[in-house]
């Protein structure tokens, strides 16, 4: 998957300007696509020059004129092509699983303000994607959300985040309590 996918996708539903691109980032795509602001301005350039999608200027009075993006057919049909290619399967590139790997040989302590942190983290995100997918549902149970709603898409994306959050902070927290049972065994020897 290229950026250009992630842009478009984010696209679909509505007109969006560089800096309501980044904003939507943050909130739902970087829970599987990461990128910097500036990534996405050069991508948006990209993109409108390739014609997948078009852009209109907006004239403001009070704040500096800005250009509002949506998909074109060319775009739909790019999304349309992506979606038909094999899906890679992903993989975990992680420093603090290296870390550890290692923990037999480092500074436990280290490791443990650092899964405690990390665990944090992830609570947090499974608070916001819990609070994005009750905004989405709105008074809807679940299974009648998923079975009648208009789009499913970020949905089902925030769903897979908020499963990937909870994985992180349950995995954290168990080496966390595994590497404190450890030292404890250690200190009665």
């Amino acid at each position: 998957m290229a950026l250009r996918h992630a842009v478009l996708a984010a696209l679909l539903d509505e007109e969006l300007s560089g800096y309501q691109l980044a904003k939507a980032f943050d909130l739902g795509v970087a829970n599987f696509w990461h990128a910097l602001p500036q990534q996405l301005y050069a991508e948006l350039t990209r993109l409108e020059k390739d014609g997948l999608i078009a852009g209109r200027e907006v004239v403001q009075d009070t704040r500096p004129n800005k250009r509002l993006f949506t998909v074109t057919e060319a775009g739909l049909a790019e999304l349309e092509a992506f979606t038909a290619s094999v899906a890679k399967p992903s993989s975990i590139r992680d420093d603090l699983i290296v870390k550890v790997q290692a923990a037999d040989h480092v500074d436990p302590q280290t490791l443990i303000a650092q899964l405690t942190e990390r665990a944090a983290f992830a609570r947090a995100k499974v608070d916001l994607f819990g609070g994005l997918l009750d905004r989405m549902r709105g008074e809807r149970s679940e299974e009648e959300f998923l079975r009648y709603g208009e789009r499913i898409g970020p949905y089902l994306t925030c769903l897979r985040g908020l499963a990937f959050e909870r994985g992180n902070r349950d995995w954290c927290e168990r080496t966390v309590a595994v590497l404190r049972e450890r030292e404890a065994a250690r200190a009665t020897r």
